[in-house]
């Protein structure tokens, strides 16, 4: 649960890991957020287990539209949350780009939007109240979703001439 600043608004979320092979069909194109979204929908529920109802309500990709982490929205009969979309989704991104353990991109991550408690006036809810509580939010839902870091690969081309590569091959040992 996250609260904005000005007090007025609460949104409830959880973070749970995707299935480990979901980010990677993700960021090789196979499920995009460009897709039709009941295609999609009946790919996520017959590979990877999903609910068909849940996966028809995805909310974003992340980050930049195009990485391996999922928002999901969970809600029922609340008010105003076609209004919040766009502020959600601009935190998301925000989150999804710096996550909290190390400002680097988050990866397998999906946070489900469960509830939301909202002022009724427009005002009050605004972007400047919702993304900086979205992304807050989203933290939140990574650290309880028990995050791991990955350790980094490089690949890397070593150019040189001939007479050199006795050495470039020393340092590489």
């Amino acid at each position: 649960m996250a609260k904005s600043p000005n007090k007025h608004n609460r949104i409830y979320a959880e973070g749970e890991s995707m299935h480990d092979d979901l980010p990677d069909a993700v960021e090789r194109g196979t499920i995009s957020a460009k897709d039709d979204v009941k295609t999609r929908a009946k790919i996520l529920s017959d590979e990877y287990g999903w609910d068909k109802d849940e996966a028809l309500k995805i909310w974003a990709f992340g980050p930049e539209n195009s990485g391996g982490n999922l928002l999901t929205e969970k809600t029922s009969g609340v008010q105003y949350m076609n209004e919040l979309k766009d502020s959600m989704e601009s935190g998301w991104q925000w989150a999804t780009k710096e996550a909290p353990l190390c400002e680097e991109n988050m990866r397998g991550v999906r946070v489900n939007i469960l509830d939301c408690v909202l002022h009724a006036d427009a005002i009050h809810r605004g972007a400047g109240q919702i993304i900086p509580t979205g992304r807050r939010l989203y933290y939140a839902c990574e650290m309880t979703a028990q995050p791991r870091l990955q350790e980094p690969i490089f690949l890397a081309e070593i150019t040189a001439p001939v007479d050199a590569m006795g050495g470039v091959y020393q340092c590489l040992n």
